[in-house]
């Protein structure tokens, strides 16, 4: 359990930094188009240093996705969105995709060395992949 701890503190180190980077080089209008992942046709990939991390915050169970929405998104709004994914802070429908793209290469990069540090397997997985499979377990 301390491990996990340790990682959810690495984890946020992440996300402030990714929050650095973005500052006043994206906006968001928040219209939560891009949570409905089969209707915006993309899809959203995170890691295991992610999954721990939010198991660790909601303190709850980890929903299962079904048919291409974010469990997350309510009418249209993240109820999770203080502890969104890196994906979720990075791409945003009018962003540069150069820049989205470098960014989130950097961020796996912060995920895999923490892997590294707690020797926990790096996992890169399909949303809807990782969270039926917490979900069901």
């Amino acid at each position: 359990m301390a491990a996990n701890n340790r990682i959810v503190k690495k984890v946020e180190e992440v996300y402030l930094w990714l929050e650095e980077q973005i500052k006043d080089k994206i906006s968001c209008e928040m219209c939560g188009k891009c949570c409905n992942f089969k209707e915006y046709d993309h899809r959203l990939f995170i890691t295991s240093p992610e999954m721990i991390y939010l198991k660790a915050k909601l303190g709850r169970d980890i929903r299962a996705m079904a048919g291409g929405v974010c469990p997350y998104n309510v009418d249209g709004k993240c109820e999770i969105h203080e502890n969104r994914f890196t994906g979720c802070r990075i791409f945003y429908c009018k962003g540069d995709v150069n820049f989205q793209s470098r960014l989130s290469e950097s961020a796996m990069e912060k995920f895999k060395s923490i892997c590294t540090e707690f020797h926990v397997p790096y996992l890169y997985t399909d949303l809807a992949d990782a969270l039926n499979n917490f979900a069901a377990n």
